[in-house]
């Protein structure tokens, strides 16, 4: 996640629209641009919506709950044995504290009570190596690998639906975007947040967007707030029957702003609960820049390129403590590519700040 849209450019929508986006999967390509008429105001005047008719079945969903909870009900020692950090390519089990997030002041932000477990696109390719892709580490826990991957699979495979549907959307060939999403650094994160009964929720604190193309989410509960053109929180009640999408930066960038990030947040609650999204973006390589023109009126120049894998890379250095321990002592190192580096100017002070502190 990254930076909180101080001034929304969506409408003051009061609700999230419901899209079913069955016909995506139909042979006929008008039925599939009339569902793209309907994703494409969602975009552009929210930023988030539902969607149904995603062909993912309650069997494979429930069993992907099933598995996290198995795992996070283990004690802190068994769950380390697959900490994030022992593994080569960002995946395995996040402890709380893990993550550290900073304002633009440097100060770094309370955390979330949580916990999760992270997992990408499996990889076992010794000629294509990239940060964040690779074989995923996993848990010696009955039933986990083969109930994640399965559920990880199924939604790549929806992801590349909308991914399609977004194409088709914004005026553009429909294999636009799922020609350069072949082996992306799609993450998928099992959130869990523990019972807090020290919980207390302040407006607005956790606010942001999201890095990657667009955002895929399982939730389990209520507690999902956006930010509407009008400055206020609506919410995004818990659906059983949907999946969530949510616009990321990068789509925005590609649309040249016809589709809008939209701020974010949960709400601190004390129930425990989990969330699973999928952070659906493309190839390592892909350079994310404007491939439509701009729209009248708007400034030619605010969006600069930037490579898909080495934003997203240079983000979670910042982010997680053990790869800025890593960075620290010489054992990784800032993508090479200049725009990425330049897109996030503060990291050096982050970490001379963490050195400072003896984190």
């Amino acid at each position: 996640m990254t930076r909180i849209r101080t001034t929304p450019q969506h409408s003051a929508f009061q609700k999230i629209p419901v899209i079913d986006i069955a016909d995506l999967f139909s042979e006929h390509v008008n039925d599939r641009k009339q569902v793209a008429k309907v994703l494409a105001h969602a975009s552009r005047e929210v930023g988030f919506f539902y969607i149904t008719g995603h062909r993912i079945s309650a069997a494979r969903v429930d069993n992907l709950k099933a598995a996290a909870k198995h795992f996070f009900s283990q004690p802190l020692a068994s769950k380390m044995q697959s900490y994030i950090g022992l593994s080569t390519n960002h995946s395995g089990y996040v402890p709380e504290g893990e993550e550290q997030f900073y304002s633009a002041s440097q100060s770094v932000h309370k955390a979330d009570h949580k916990e999760s477990y992270d997992i990408g696109f499996e990889l076992d390719n010794a000629d294509y190596k990239r940060p964040m892709l690779g074989t995923n580490q996993w848990p010696n826990v009955e039933n986990f690998q083969a109930n994640v991957t399965a559920y990880y699979q199924d939604a790549l495979s929806l992801g590349k639906v909308l991914f399609r549907g977004f194409a088709l959307a914004l005026g553009l060939p429909e294999e636009t975007f799922v020609k350069q999403a072949i082996r992306p650094p799609s993450q998928l994160r099992l959130v869990h947040y523990p019972y807090d009964p020290s919980a207390q929720d302040r407006e607005g604190i956790g606010a942001h967007t999201d890095y990657e193309c667009f955002t895929l989410l399982l939730p389990t509960a209520d507690g999902l707030q956006v930010l509407n053109g009008a400055g206020e929180w609506i919410d995004v009640p818990y659906r059983p029957d949907c999946f969530v999408v949510n616009i990321g930066d990068m789509l925005e960038v590609l649309s040249n702003g016809r589709f809008i990030a939209t701020s974010h947040r949960v709400r601190k609650v004390k129930e425990e609960r989990y969330s699973f999204p999928l952070f659906c973006s493309l190839d390592y390589d892909t350079c994310i820049e404007p491939i439509l023109p701009v729209m009248e009126g708007e400034d030619p120049n605010k969006y600069s390129a930037l490579v898909c894998g080495d934003h997203l890379y240079a983000q979670t250095i910042q982010t997680f403590r053990y790869l800025q321990k890593r960075f620290k002592a010489g054992e990784v190192s800032l993508p090479k590519s200049a725009k990425a580096v330049a897109s996030f100017g503060q990291f050096k002070a982050v970490i001379d700040k963490s050195s400072q502190s003896g984190a």
